[in-house]
């Protein structure tokens, strides 16, 4: 872990602090308990606990594994519908396989990104290959949920494809860290995401010991979530471990820094950092349908029920059993 790195010494790296610059202090440390989603893979609800208003424009997120799993066990999600946000599948490592009901697909490994625009409506599957089905391997990824304003919950649906290789590779002032940014920018540097709603994801790796120190938007919030390894957070150095995530107030940079010691098995801290434009707007949200009105949602079931969200293709993906 993870599948994509890079020395940090060579790349490009983040301007140190500028004079008046504010640290974003830690408003809540929250940790994410465990649970499983779809046919049964093992999930981590990360932002259980946390009022939406801080969360704004983010709506939910779900560390999947890290497990090594044994032939047979890999579970994903069969066929279901989404509308009225975006849903983004961040794969560290392992392979989970994406197929949509708007010709969208395609094979998510080794630090790739799937950014999909549900809109006004769509219909897909991820669900693990059967080469991972039959062999079992290590699985590891991130399902965010982005909101979208109202006035794009209608957008015609989108498929995105970022290959590991295609992120922005940033490292910190120290070069103690190495920064993925997968969509937004920092330090006006952009990362290949296209979004609706103005956002910044990234994620750092953080060698024992070290300390990152990186700006950000001001009128974005700031979430730390901890994906492995242990550290501290914010300008006093809140202790924060795996599992756990930080909301942060308002401020112009953020600070991250790894324990000197580190698990065996965990050889520096994985951190992902997000962030994003408040909508500010009424939110309605039933299983995989999030509108701005009851109406809205009762709207998306009929549309789901009169077969709206387009077809399930003639070679559909199915999850994958053994004999």
């Amino acid at each position: 872990m993870p599948a994509i790195t890079a020395d940090a010494v060579t790349l490009p790296r983040l301007q140190a602090p500028a004079v008046g610059d504010t640290e974003r202090p830690v408003r809540s440390l929250t940790t994410g308990p465990r649970g499983f989603e779809g046919e049964g893979f093992p999930v981590v609800r990360a932002f259980a606990g946390v009022s939406a208003a801080d969360l704004d424009p983010f709506i939910h997120m779900d560390q999947m594994g890290e497990v090594e799993y044994q032939p047979g066990e890999p579970r994903g999600t069969d066929w279901h519908p989404h509308r009225g946000f975006e849903t983004v599948t961040y794969m560290i490592d392992g392979r989970f396989a994406h197929q949509d009901s708007h010709g969208g697909g395609g094979l998510i490994s080794d630090g790739a990104t799937q950014w999909m625009t549900a809109g006004s409506g769509i219909l897909h599957i991820e669900t693990p290959p059967a080469e991972l089905v039959e062999r079992g391997g290590l699985f590891h990824g991130i399902q965010l949920w982005v909101n979208l304003p109202k006035a794009d919950k209608f957008a015609a649906p989108r498929y995105q494809a970022i290959e590991g290789q295609q992120v922005r590779l940033l490292a910190s002032p120290d070069g103690g860290s190495l920064i993925r940014v997968i969509a937004g920018e920092l330090d006006g540097l952009p990362g290949p995401g296209l979004t609706h709603t103005p956002i910044t994801l990234a994620h750092t790796t953080i060698e024992p010991g070290a300390r990152v120190n990186l700006p950000w938007n001001r009128d974005f919030n700031a979430l730390v979530y901890v994906l492995s390894g242990r550290g501290s957070v914010g300008p006093v150095g809140h202790p924060i471990h795996q599992g756990q995530l930080a909301v942060l107030g308002p401020g112009d940079r953020i600070t991250v820094a790894a324990d000197a010691g580190q698990d065996s098995n965990r050889p520096a801290m994985e951190v992902l950092l997000l962030g994003g434009k408040p909508i500010r707007e009424p939110m309605f949200a039933y299983g995989p349908f999030v509108m701005n009105s009851k109406s809205e949602i009762v709207e998306a079931l009929e549309d789901f029920n009169a077969g709206r969200f387009g077809a399930i293709p003639a070679d559909a993906l199915k999850p994958h059993r053994m004999r």
